[in-house]
């Protein structure tokens, strides 16, 4: 089909060329950000009397009509064209004849394509949110239910001191809290529209560019058309965003495979969520954990892609800048997906809570209460700390916990231990005395969790926002 920029060129481009150049095959997922774009444009144009009311009306009529028909099917986009605005403009002047050429006044395929990504990243951030948040509430609904559920924490993957799940799962409730909070903050500075900016330097037609960017939901027009049509700055950002939810998803992935080792049997992951071996019949595999754990590495991509890409281009627009589409639309379905089914595998987890608490105690993590225990009763701390590292050699030899000892035992490595000792160094003790904020200890963590529940009450999704 001919060109709509044709006039200047005296024969066609070459196939290869063109299907080079083309890029319908991946911006068609623009095709309703490009309709209603078209739609705010030219009720503009109309009010402003560039074009007129009759005009407008039949290219409204036309753009339903293309927007009905491809929703239903009856129209399909196809590579015939070279990309998603030559095929609205192309059927629109096919439909409506010579009003359908007077869509385009005062506006390029520059400042549309800026908007059309712009609407999409947006609805991508809202959709994001959602996710996020539905999953903070599969987090805290956990916590909830665990707060008395005594479970090792660990550094360096060595068990350290006693701590509840609850307190567990609030760290990750607090990272993807933040995550959130960086959705609204990119949401916010990205809803600025650039249509209007025109190829790079405006236009003489009188546009009202505050009247097309509240039609289309954004707080006002961008200030600097060159800035407008060459601004990907909220697309690294929200990339940028995707790769921090998907480390955090990645970390919560690499523990759950962790914990559903043979070695921990700390949880069970759902039938639903797990697949078989085609060999070995005893395996259930954690595979979604796993996965979720791979493709985070494939958003980490799209991220240095566009940081690649972007980093030498001059200002204004420049055809590198198409190549900002196809990854990023990966890593935004691949974030997405993995939000969702990270977020069931949670819901469906079993926590062996016996095996957790058993753990804790057969893994010294009382070892430091113990050795606070002797501090309280005189001993220096680095004496204390002496003394209870031999009581931990000596355990190990046992295969016993430190609170298996008899006290005539315990008494052997210092005189100064009494009756007393076992309630110190219970792990119950040991958790419910950490009080500061943020620690374990139950009124502590009713305290994070009544936070946590008010933060879920009244931060509102972007699209309540919006």
């Amino acid at each position: 089909m001919a060109q709509l920029w044709g006039g200047r060129f005296t024969k066609d481009t070459d196939k290869l060329v063109y299907a080079f150049n083309a890029s319908i095959g991946f911006d068609q997922r623009f095709f309703h950000e490009d309709v209603a774009g078209s739609r705010a444009h030219v009720k503009m144009l109309a009010k402003q009397g560039i074009i007129s009311q009759e005009d407008r009306d039949t290219i409204l009529g036309g753009l339903d009509s293309i927007e009905a028909d491809v929703d239903n099917g009856r129209l399909e986009i196809t590579d015939e064209y070279e990309d998603i605005h030559s095929f609205v403009e192309a059927n629109l002047i096919n439909r409506v004849g010579e009003a359908g050429k007077k869509l385009h006044t005062g506006r390029s395929r520059n400042d549309q394509v800026a908007l059309d990504m712009r609407l999409y990243t947006r609805k991508q951030v809202r959709e994001t949110d959602d996710l996020l948040k539905h999953f903070l509430g599969t987090i805290l609904s956990i916590m909830q239910k665990n707060v008395d559920t005594i479970m090792p924490g660990f550094t360096h993957l060595q068990k350290a001191q006693p701590v509840t799940l609850a307190h567990h799962l609030g760290a990750y409730f607090e990272m993807f809290r933040r995550d959130r909070e960086r959705l609204a903050d990119i949401y916010d500075r990205m809803n600025y529209c650039p249509l209007g900016s025109g190829a790079l330097a405006g236009t003489t037609y009188p546009l009202d560019r505050d009247m097309t960017a509240q039609a289309l939901g954004f707080y006002g027009p961008t200030i600097n058309s060159m800035d407008g049509v060459s601004d990907r700055d909220y697309l690294i950002e929200f990339l940028s965003a995707l790769s921090m939810i998907m480390m955090h998803l990645s970390r919560f992935s690499e523990e759950m495979i962790i914990w559903n080792s043979n070695e921990y049997r700390f949880v069970e992951i759902d039938d639903g969520f797990s697949t078989g071996s085609s060999i070995m019949p005893q395996k259930k595999n954690p595979d979604i954990a796993e996965l979720v754990r791979g493709k985070t590495g494939r958003v980490y991509g799209a991220l240095v892609q566009l940081l690649t890409t972007m980093k030498g281009l001059p200002l204004a627009y420049n055809k590198d800048m198409q190549e900002d589409k196809e990854f990023s639309f990966d890593a935004m379905d691949t974030a997405k997906g993995c939000i969702h089914l990270f977020d069931g595998m949670l819901e469906t987890l079993k926590f062996n809570k016996d095996i957790m608490e058993k753990s804790a105690r057969h893994g010294f993590t009382n070892a430091t209460d113990a050795a606070d225990y002797l501090v309280g009763k005189g001993v220096a701390f680095r004496d204390a700390h002496s003394i209870v590292g031999k009581i931990v050699l000596y355990c190990i030899d046992k295969k016993c916990g430190i609170d298996d000892l008899s006290l005539d035992e315990l008494k052997q490595f210092s005189p100064s231990f009494d009756e007393d000792v076992y309630d110190a160094i219970s792990l119950k003790t040991c958790v419910d005395k950490r009080l500061t904020t943020g620690a374990p200890g139950k009124p502590a963590m009713e305290n994070e969790i009544a936070s946590c529940i008010e933060y879920l009450k009244n931060s509102d999704s972007l699209i309540e926002r919006a």
